[in-house]
């Protein structure tokens, strides 16, 4: 069995990683694989050495003296019980991006970031070069790295109208949007993962990430800024002067939007709520107070500006994707496979510094969010319990590391698409500075925790 789900695990991964050579989307094969692991647990006789794990152990344990029955099928029931204990904690993910994803697009859809992009005027490059990056890296930190990407890439193209010169600026919104992302729960999918899985807190993680991260951008933006020079060619002073007027309620909803981002944290801390909740409670306040500003308008008119609309808008084919792989690697962990890897790397590599910082790089090339995902399952909180520096240096790599090649993070694959970036454009003019900042970022990180010799 362990052969089989190693092997469907694999060259599902290979499909993943393969999405555009091969033109079929991640979210299908993210989804095949997951079912076909699952499938795999039940129909296949049960791994070796799986009856003395302690999850298993425990079930039996659980059953009482019907637990000496046949052990295949105790193993049997066992995958079913664990396939709803990880569907309930995956959900608790799902819920949480999809309320965030539906927020985010509300306060778009009333113009509320452009109060923010309207202020930028300078025509100076290294300005406004610093301008966007250090927007981004905040923005990014309250939304999230592919939203913030979006809404920055899209500025840029009103403000820049040179295609080359833009390049630049669209690379460093990558590494900003990446940065921003990794030093709060709420800015990188992966961030969210570990702390909705009770690896890392919110004031552990802002406290000890946020001056890697800066470290992280400030040090290839400041080799960029030595490139760049002379001022904007084409730029638009006024980049919203063909967009429709100022929608009502714009302010309002951007304070809402923001506030009920950064409340999620402190409702999780008062009540010990899951996340999920304080993020269904933001979007229901913005849902009702969308529906009153609007109350005015005819149907037709008020639907742009609605969470029913918002909610279309919103990537649920991603939604799907992290449901997809994240069950998968389930189906790994049920199995005792991560377990076993985590013993491996260990005896093989042995410094859980390089190993972490192995995953940050391997980022840069597959997805962070099944990396991410593997590494909860490979290893057990009993031994490296919440807020351990290896979880918050996990986020920090994982978050950061996709940086290194423009394909490695979701916020790089959607400016590649909106700016028609080359893979062989970014890897010479900014894979380079984005790998020096991740890796001077994670030195940061070990000097603060004492764990860099």
């Amino acid at each position: 069995m362990v052969t089989a789900l190693i092997l469907v695990f694999v060259l599902g991964y290979a499909a993943i990683a393969l999405e555009h050579p091969i033109k079929i989307n991640k979210t299908a094969s993210a989804l095949l694989t997951a079912v076909i692991a699952w499938t795999l647990l039940v129909m296949l006789p049960m791994p070796l050495g799986i009856e003395n794990t302690s999850a298993f152990a425990a079930y039996l344990s659980g059953l009482g003296e019907t637990g000496l029955g046949n052990l295949q099928e105790h193993f049997n029931h066992f995958v079913g019980h664990e396939l709803s204990h990880h569907l309930g904690s995956i959900s608790e993910i799902l819920f949480f991006l999809l309320g965030a994803m539906t927020i985010v697009e509300l306060v778009d859809a009333h113009q509320g970031f452009r109060i923010i992009t309207d202020r930028i005027t300078t025509k100076n490059t290294v300005k406004l070069l610093w301008i966007v990056s250090i927007i981004t890296f905040f923005l990014s930190a309250v939304l999230d790295n592919l939203t913030t990407s979006i809404v920055m890439v899209s500025l840029l193209r009103k403000l820049i109208k040179e295609a080359e010169q833009r390049k630049f600026f669209a690379g460093m919104v990558i590494i900003a949007a990446n940065a921003g992302g990794a030093w709060t729960p709420i800015g990188d999918v992966t961030t969210t993962m570990l702390w909705i899985g009770g690896q890392i807190s919110t004031g552990a993680i802002i406290s000890s990430l946020f001056l890697p991260s800066l470290v992280c951008l400030i040090v290839p933006l400041g080799v960029l800024s030595f490139s760049l020079k002379g001022e904007i060619k084409g730029f638009d002073q006024n980049p919203n002067q063909q967009d429709q007027g100022n929608v009502k309620g714009s302010l309002l909803m951007l304070i809402l939007g923001v506030s009920s981002l950064l409340f999620v944290p402190v409702y999780k801390t008062v009540t010990h709520h899951p996340p999920y909740l304080g993020i269904l409670l933001g979007l229901g306040l913005l849902w009702l107070v969308s529906e009153l500003i609007h109350a005015d308008k005819d149907e037709e008119e008020r639907k742009p500006y609605t969470a029913v609309h918002a909610l279309s808008k919103v990537d649920t084919s991603s939604v799907l994707f992290f449901l997809g792989i994240l069950l998968a690697i389930s189906a790994l962990q049920t199995a005792n496979i991560l377990s076993a890897a985590a013993t491996w790397l260990d005896q093989s590599v042995g410094d859980l510094r390089v190993i972490v910082y192995l995953i940050g790089m391997l980022s840069a090339i597959v997805d962070n969010v099944p990396l991410v995902a593997a590494s909860q399952g490979m290893y057990d909180m009993a031994t490296y319990p919440m807020d351990h520096w290896m979880w918050q240096f996990m986020a920090y790599c994982a978050g950061v590391g996709g940086s290194g090649l423009i394909i490695g993070s979701a916020a790089g694959v959607a400016v590649m698409g909106m700016e028609k970036i080359d893979f062989g454009w970014y890897l010479r003019k900014i894979s380079l500075w984005a790998i020096l900042g991740y890796t001077a970022g994670a030195l940061v990180y070990l000097l603060m925790n004492g764990n860099l010799i």
